[in-house]
């Protein structure tokens, strides 16, 4: 299939998924469906190369874009760090892709400030109205998220971490095809709160990590509706294990299962449902999202990660791990990733590889997602 077919779409997808005037499926079909999923994207290349494991692993400068209570424990007082993933390359698509800067300083040997930039493109793309015949302007949508974020160190072994996020989405701006809603960015406020455990002092044996992010509230992409539509709020808790085989060789292995805290998406034939849905208030979602009316099965709910690090004298790293979204109505998606890192004076390069996998129709979209990442040191 033509890649800008693909994108045109993808696009027409999310248009669709936030039109409420739209009439969808006859049959029970339960999905979280929700704005802005680029903030469920991993962007850094160290978790990217063990199956987007990170939660409960050693420390890492990466960590400002996900658990940051583990921040306060690097050895480098401040970092800045860059990051690269083109998004979807196996559909030919050369124009979709997911950047990212931060830049951490640690304050006092028990406090850290960090701040964050997330950028996703999904680039130009061209529409026509139903017929295909006349051409409509082309646009390019884009997302981003903005974050401030400050770490603690409670104890030696305990810490938290607290973001607050500003995100913005444009996906189209004015009508869209014969629709009479006039379309507009979306905006919206969020925060994470994060906690960090070590066993031991030098980090030998178990650790742990838990999660709360994207907590906030609802994004609306148009002033003609009054539905707004809910960012996806998750869950994570991991666990790492150390084992430092000697004073220049460790190896480490972890699990991460994260959930989303969405409610599953009503069928839009069903008005009654429709309304009971947008009318949940954000926290009341939190916890519907675990019940039998709104919520997923339990088996479908989870993502998975599993993953191990090799390290050589804190100067060279070798990655593996396995990702498992057990979703079937999503296709089950699976996939083994590989990374590598190395570290060179004050700087640190990072690089992970997603395994192709499947064929033909059941080829993951995402094989061949390669993430590249710096870090600076100062």
């Amino acid at each position: 299939m033509n890649p800008y077919k693909i994108k045109s779409i993808f696009i027409a997808l999310l248009l669709l998924a936030i039109n409420s005037s739209i009439k969808a499926q006859t049959t029970s079909l339960k999905l979280q469906s929700t704005a802005v999923p680029f903030m469920m994207i991993s962007p850094d290349a160290r978790s990217g190369g063990m199956g987007n494991l990170s939660l409960g692993m050693t420390p890492e400068a990466n960590d400002l874009f996900g658990n940051t209570a583990k921040l306060t424990y690097l050895n480098e007082p401040k970092g800045f760090l860059i990051n690269y993933t083109p998004w979807l390359k196996d559909l030919g698509l050369s124009d979709v892709y997911l950047a990212s800067a931060g830049y951490y300083k640690q304050l006092t040997e028990q406090s850290t400030f960090n701040t964050s930039l997330r950028f996703f493109s999904l680039g130009n793309i061209d529409f026509t109205d139903e017929s295909g015949l006349t051409t409509l302007p082309s646009q390019r949508p884009s997302e981003f998220s903005y974050d401030i974020g400050y770490s603690l160190l409670l104890n030696d072994k305990l810490s938290i971490g607290a973001t607050l996020r500003y995100i913005h989405s444009r996906l189209v701006t004015g009508a869209f095809g014969t629709s009479a809603i006039n379309y507009k960015a979306g905006n919206t406020i969020s925060g994470d709160l994060s906690m960090f455990y070590k066993q031991n002092l030098d980090l030998q044996g178990f650790h742990a990590g838990l999660l709360l992010s994207n907590m906030g509230g609802k994004i609306s992409y148009s002033n003609e509706t009054k539905n707004k539509y809910f960012i996806p709020a998750n869950i994570g808790l991991g666990v790492g294990y150390l084992n430092k085989i000697d004073p220049d060789n460790s190896i480490e292995f972890g699990i991460d299962v994260n959930r989303l805290m969405v409610p599953a998406s009503p069928d839009n034939s069903n008005a009654e449902a429709v309304s009971s849905y947008f009318n949940q208030s954000v926290l009341s979602s939190y916890f519907n999202s675990f019940s039998a009316k709104y919520g997923m099965p339990f088996s479908e709910s989870l993502k998975i990660s599993v993953g191990a690090e090799y390290n050589y004298i804190d100067k060279f790293y070798l990655r593996g791990g396995y990702f498992l979204d057990n979703n079937k109505n999503l296709g089950n998606m699976q996939y083994f990733t590989l990374g590598t890192s190395f570290k060179y004076q004050q700087s640190k390069f990072n690089i992970s590889y997603l395994v192709p996998s499947g064929g033909g129709f059941t080829k993951n979209p995402l094989s061949n997602t390669l993430r590249f990442g710096s870090i600076f040191f100062f």
